[in-house]
């Protein structure tokens, strides 16, 4: 997600697009603008949104009918609700009290009951996602207050489940983290403009400068008089989610005042400590697994090198909607360089296994090419239960390591051995962060 609020007249959608296209890394389904004019008719909101790249649906064309020097923007990576133009954000409301536009990052548990209770009342939904099912509750919640930041909170208050919000209204830019912080948010500034990110490398894209996250549980208001903050949601409890340090976040990102990077080479360097190989190289899995690789390099000594060439016109593997599309992207993103492999013994350096299917055919492909053993290192605990809060890790019959043994596994891939890092070692990435790390320990938060 991105917002801009740009107190000038400066056009808000270019400066979306470029921050989009930062993070289109978080999703490559479809993607959306809604802007407006604070200068302009109170209420008019102008958007554009469709099926695929931020590159492929936008051009100059449609950024310059984008007139308005507010806005917000979404990629889209689907958890709840099919992959369809109809589900694609922002989404646009238009109620009795005005007009919205909202985006969100997440997954709310209680959606469900909260559709059925809004569906009493009248409403109508065209979707069969959790946002328009919280869209609905604030245009509800709106006609009972006399600030939409109070019809914010009012919804904040029903949700649960891990979630980040970017709404728009005809005057003001609105931000909103979960209580748990589990989904990430910050802000940026340029010049007199105010920023609303998913992540920092989207401020660097459009030359922002970050000025902090989002609390988790802090709804932020910006307006052109500046930025307003509401802590009422704000709780003691935290469980910041692993998964953006393992996996999601961009190398060059700072999430809750930790570097991506940095936690990624020492989760690389941990596996190292515990378990050592004997090989003649390590190297990485592009692009989540090189930052551990080059970790893991550091920590053992084996020099680092680069067995992969990627196809950079080719999206990420695990974000995928179907195995089948999952399982072509791996070969069509990557081609191993054989001169580097050949007749060595191999340390590969992956972020995590979740069907199996990916690190199999990469051993697969380094083996013909001439490589005499590849032992894989995993930067993550094994992926024993699904994830409720956003991020499509499947049920448990889809995960392998929840049903077969790490030998198995090993065996299974075609590994020459298998380890995983240590749960008890995610302190060595993120120091005393509070985390999320259900998916391993199966111990859930919410």
């Amino acid at each position: 997600m991105f917002g801009i609020f740009n107190p000038g007249q400066e056009a808000a959608a270019p400066s979306i697009y470029y921050g989009l296209c930062a993070l289109q890394h978080r999703g490559q389904e479809s993607c959306g603008i809604a802007v407006c004019d604070t200068h302009g008719p109170r209420g008019n909101i102008c958007q554009h949104k469709d099926m695929g790249l931020v590159g492929e649906v936008f051009h100059p064309g449609t950024l310059d009918a984008l007139k308005g020097n507010l806005g917000i923007g979404h990629v889209r990576y689907s958890t709840t609700g099919a992959s369809t133009v109809e589900n694609a954000q922002p989404l646009v409301l238009n109620y009795l009290k005005g007009t919205l536009a909202l985006a969100h990052n997440g997954n709310i548990l209680n959606a469900s009951e909260i559709r059925q209770q809004l569906s009493e009342c009248g409403a109508i939904f065209r979707s069969t996602t959790d946002s328009e099912v919280i869209a609905c509750h604030i245009a509800r919640e709106r006609t009972r207050t006399l600030r939409v930041e109070d019809a914010i909170y009012r919804t904040a208050q029903v949700l649960k489940g891990g979630y980040a919000l970017v709404i728009m209204s005809p005057r003001k830019l609105i931000g909103v983290r979960d209580p748990l912080g589990l989904k990430p948010l910050c802000l940026g500034k340029r010049d007199d403009s105010y920023i609303l990110a998913s992540e920092s490398c989207a401020l660097t894209a459009v030359d922002a400068t970050y000025v902090r996250d989002i609390m988790p549980g802090e709804i932020v208001t910006i307006t052109k008089d500046g930025v307003h903050s509401d802590c009422r949601l704000s709780q003691e409890k935290r469980a910041h989610c692993i998964f953006e340090y393992i996996y999601f976040a961009r190398l060059d990102s700072v999430m809750d005042g930790v570097s991506i990077y940095d936690a990624r080479v020492r989760a690389g360097m941990a596996l190292a400590a515990s378990f050592p190989a004997d090989a003649d190289l390590v190297v990485g899995v592009p692009d989540s697994g090189m930052a551990a690789a080059a970790g893991y390099s550091k920590a053992s000594g084996l020099p680092f090198a680069l067995a992969f060439h990627k196809n950079s016109y080719v999206g990420r593997t695990f974000i995928k909607p179907t195995q089948k599309e999952r399982e072509s992207a791996v070969h069509m993103k990557l081609a191993v360089l054989q001169n580097v492999v050949k007749d060595k013994r191999i340390v590969l350096i992956d972020d995590s296994i979740v069907r199996g299917t990916t690190i199999a055919g990469l051993i697969e492909m380094l083996k013909k090419a001439g490589a005499k053993q590849v032992h894989v290192r995993i930067s993550s605990p094994p992926f024993l239960y699904p994830c409720y809060y956003g991020t499509d890790v499947p049920s448990n019959d889809q995960l392998i390591a929840s049903s077969h043994t790490t030998d198995e596994i090993c065996d299974r891939i075609g590994a020459d051995s298998l380890h995983y890092m240590k749960i008890e070692d995610f302190h060595l990435m993120t120091g005393d962060l509070p985390l999320c790390k259900a998916c391993f320990d199966n111990r859930y938060p919410i």
